[in-house]
């Protein structure tokens, strides 16, 4: 899994086009859909917190969870700033621990599609549904093959006063993975600039092999969406949104 190391410095910088207010309405309409709008809710794989934040000024208890150190630096600098009561914690997705259970988990912003193994994946679902309250949702969205695949092999490039990246990709079609190496040009205090190369993977998975996965886990598949509507997934939708709910659990 991707550390972002290195990249947590500037990652607000360089994502600063992804519209994080309509994300997080999108996200909590679907929350209320599904009879989550209050309580405590799980960020799985929160990175620097922009939708964990977002989420709690509309009224949820929120825990992020995250594997990068780096990136929870951040997100804690902004709950200090803020004031927020959020809870962050630095654990891998695929043996998370909580001291309970939660409402609602959330996944946004592709986290699942860095769980490149099967039964990774499968494991963390079966996290997701242990902690889970009676009849709790997991919303999360994923990358799909089709966006991956008009990536293909390519080359981004961006450049700022306060960093540059060079983004280069590649698209495995055979196994199913996205590669990409990103190269940094980080100005530090002496207005020089320090590189830094990460690689990050990522892979694809079919709508049928997640809801396979998910039954699998004990969570019921409920619905799938293409990504910010309430249309159901296409051959072409480069993003798509799924809601899980725990069904295992029974009332004492």
């Amino acid at each position: 899994m991707a550390s972002y190391m290195e990249f947590a410095k500037v990652y607000d910088m360089f994502m600063d086009n992804v519209p994080y207010d309509e994300w997080t309405k999108y996200l909590s309409e679907l929350l209320n859909v599904y009879g989550v709008n209050e309580g405590l809710v799980l960020d799985l794989g929160c990175g620097t917190g922009n939708v964990t934040t977002r989420l709690c000024d509309r009224g949820y208890d929120m825990i992020g969870v995250d594997y990068s150190e780096e990136m929870l630096e951040i997100a804690n600098e902004k709950r200090i700033q803020s004031g927020q009561n959020i809870l962050y914690l630095n654990q891998d997705m695929r043996e998370f621990e909580l001291y309970g259970t939660v409402r609602a988990v959330v996944s946004i912003c592709d986290s699942m599609n860095y769980i490149t193994e099967e039964d990774d994946l499968l494991e963390v679902f079966r996290l997701v549904n242990n902690y889970l309250d009676i009849g709790g949702v997991f919303i999360f969205d994923m990358n799909t093959r089709y966006k991956y695949s008009q990536i293909g092999d390519s080359t981004i490039a961006e450049n700022r006063e306060e960093g540059s990246f060079i983004w280069e990709n590649t698209f495995y079609e055979e196994e199913d993975i996205n590669e990409y190496d990103l190269t940094l040009f980080i100005k530090d205090q002496d207005e020089k600039y320090d590189k830094y190369v990460e690689n990050h993977i990522q892979r694809a998975y079919s709508l049928e092999n997640v809801k396979k996965l998910i039954i699998e886990s004990g969570m019921e598949f409920v619905c799938a969406y293409d990504a910010f509507t309430k249309n159901p997934v296409r051959d072409d939708s480069e993003r798509m949104y799924i809601v899980a709910r725990e069904c295992t659990k029974k009332e004492k």
